[in-house]
């Protein structure tokens, strides 16, 4: 049985297209019929502001004496170089062969309560295996899928729409606090997954409802749009976001996916530290590259990518981009194809001519 975000029945009511994500039915799109569609959500976000539901993703909460010595021994980046009120992007790895178990963000409450934000289907595992390592230690580390709604409020105008509704924030990029909206108290982040300035605004569950209709409301005020997770791909495709599942995995490491700015490699210890550290030191066997098509057509996950007619990879991620007006890719690469060079993508039997490029394929404007 899938399972509903506190949002299903709205999005029901606005006839958006659902599909299943993490075991979770989500909206991919709004009617075109209203202005919806991906590419129309996708240009809000880029011009003005969009707003996404994404109670799906996981939230556990690590609480306890010790709690960030005990996270810091566990995820890849360094903990100690954030402090409260401030959160980080990290990886939790397989200890024995370096393998991406979940990509997460850590918000540190304290040194001793953390709230981590995992991908939804990977909630379960991250909880299962870090409790599994706490060992003697007093932490308690507790699955709160439903605790919290997400809700990513993303754009140019996305400080507008909270200043409009009397809401002051002055927060640096990766940054939190508690603030009130309409008398609710929500949990307001300067995060995001689009490459936009912008927010991650957590309710409760329950008071996620009225939060959401209070910002569709008001974004509307600045020529946004509510947006589908398919909109929330292509903005992160053209970041070179990676996307657990497919730019990282059991199988792909951090290494690989050239998200070693994510390890905090001067650590004493994390898990899978001494595999990841020999990769880095022989050299990947595939590296993760951005490709942009030259000719005309779009490339999809689990197409190869050939250089003088012998295979030198696969695509990890393919989509249209709207802002470039062309096909983007994410792939895994041999080692020596250089950034500049050119391959082909096998395209459903046609070979298309693509340019080796580094990620990411627009400017970033996140702070």
């Amino acid at each position: 049985m899938p399972r509903y975000s506190p949002l299903h029945e709205k999005h029901r009511a606005l006839g958006a297209k659902l599909a299943d994500f993490g075991g979770w039915d989500m909206p991919i799109e709004y009617p075109a019929t209203t202005g919806g569609g991906v590419v129309n959500e996708h240009i809000a976000v880029r011009e003005h502001v969009g707003l996404f539901d994404v109670s799906h993703l996981g939230k556990a909460e690590v609480i306890g004496e010790g709690a960030l010595d005990f996270l810091n021994e566990a995820l890849t980046n360094d903990l100690t170089k954030i402090t409260d009120g401030q959160a980080q992007y990290t990886m939790l790895c397989d200890q024995i062969t370096g393998g991406v178990v979940d990509d997460l963000i850590a918000y540190r409450k304290s040194a001793n309560e953390f709230l981590l934000v995992p991908n939804a289907a990977n909630t379960a595992e991250v909880v299962r295996r870090l409790q599994a390592g706490i060992g003697s230690r007093k932490i308690s580390i507790v699955d709160c899928h439903e605790k919290y709604g997400v809700l990513a409020l993303q754009g140019p105008d996305a400080s507008k729409v909270l200043d409009k509704l009397g809401i002051s924030i002055d927060l640096s990029y990766m940054a939190f606090q508690i603030a009130n909206i309409k008398d609710v108290e929500v949990i307001i982040c300067r995060t995001g997954y689009t490459g936009e300035h912008g927010f991650e605004i957590l309710p409760t569950w329950s008071d996620t409802p009225k939060i959401w209709d209070v910002l569709s409301e008001e974004i509307m005020n600045f020529g946004g749009r509510v947006c589908g997770l398919g909109a929330r791909d292509t903005l992160r495709t053209e970041m070179g976001y990676p996307l657990h599942g497919h730019e990282l995995s059991l199988e792909i490491t951090p290494v690989q996916a050239n998200s070693g700015w994510a390890v905090g490699w001067k650590k004493e210890s994390f898990w899978g530290r001494e595999v990841l550290f020999n990769e880095r030191e022989i050299g990947p066997k595939r590296i993760l590259r951005g490709l942009r098509l030259i000719d005309k057509g779009i490339p999809r996950l689990g197409m190869l990518v050939q250089v003088n007619g012998n295979r030198a990879g696969i695509v990890t991620s393919g989509t249209f981009s709207p802002s470039l007006k062309c096909g983007i890719a994410l792939a895994l690469l041999e080692p020596e194809i250089q950034i500049g060079s050119r391959v082909s993508i096998d395209v459903r039997g046609k070979l298309l001519e693509a340019e080796v490029v580094k990620p990411p394929f627009v400017e970033s404007r996140v702070k």
